[in-house]
């Protein structure tokens, strides 16, 4: 699934091309996503100009006078800039049209979706789908103080907590073992008893992994493609730990161990992560 790495590196891509643009016209193909596409999108954006061109958690957020359209690329989904006449691929479901380029949004299981929010529902935050997201990790908010505050009083394991996303957003599988590793902190660890202090060093290390993610490209699918067709260099080739099941840890040569947490694989070194 495409996390918050490719999203964002999606979105700059798409925000070169759209923003500042007047959209000619709005076509879909196939409107049986996760959710039905609003029929009458079409008309209500033709003409508009796209304002602006922004992300929340894994929500591509394209800004028009009229209202937001919210696009979530579902499992396998991607959305890029193609040439003008290229010919349409299976499963291209929605095309953007302006009169420099084409945005497409391409995905095989319709798992995706594009939702409208108008202007006058208020603030697109206050989305259904939005509204309980926790704060994006790149904000200054985003500190010891508040992470241990959000830690508190919760049974679940720590990285279980860090995948909920109503904490902090884009602390996927992968980047979830990798920032655990990062900070020295057990995946089993039950949340509330992460002090003040290791969530300093928990919440560095979210911060870095995804930066590390996003300088690569993405990670998380190995037929990802950016906005531009590129695809990401793989932040999972130089992991520390995910999917490095018996191979030696990077810092102690301990064999790292796989196990399965809610049903998703967590990797960890049993030496530099103790509970």
């Amino acid at each position: 699934m495409p996390e918050l790495p490719e999203v964002e590196t999606t979105r700059r891509g798409i925000d070169a091309v759209a923003t500042g643009h007047t959209l000619n016209r709005m076509v879909v193909h196939e409107s049986r996503m996760r959710w039905p596409i609003p029929q009458e999108l079409p008309d209500i954006i033709k003409g508009q100009t796209v304002r602006a061109c922004r992300r929340r958690g894994k929500y591509i957020l394209m800004e028009f006078d009229a209202g937001t359209i919210l696009i979530h690329l579902g499992m396998s989904g991607s959305l890029r800039s193609v040439l003008q006449g290229e010919l349409l691929r299976k499963h291209d479901h929605v095309e953007w049209l302006f009169k420099h380029a084409t945005l497409r949004l391409h995905d095989p299981r319709r798992f995706g979706s594009v939702l409208w929010h108008p202007r006058s529902a208020g603030p697109v935050e206050q989305h259904p789908l939005l509204k309980k997201l926790g704060i994006e990790p790149f904000d200054p908010a985003f500190n010891a103080r508040y992470l241990h505050d959000g830690l508190a009083g919760r049974s679940i394991a720590i990285k279980q907590a860090l995948l909920a996303g109503d904490i902090v957003v884009g602390a996927g599988n992968i980047y979830a073992s990798e920032s655990l590793f990062r900070a020295r902190i057990h995946p089993l660890t039950k949340a509330s008893r992460v002090s003040l202090a290791r969530c300093a060093k928990l919440a560095q290390a979210v911060r870095e992994t995804l930066t590390d993610a996003l300088a690569s490209g993405g990670s998380t699918l190995r037929d990802y493609v950016n906005a531009t067709g590129e695809p990401g260099a793989y932040f999972t080739l130089h992991a520390a730990v995910y999917e490095r099941a018996g191979e030696p840890c990077r810092v102690c040569a301990t064999p790292i161990k796989r196990i399965v947490q809610g049903q998703r694989a967590t990797y960890f070194c049993p030496k530099c992560q103790k509970v």
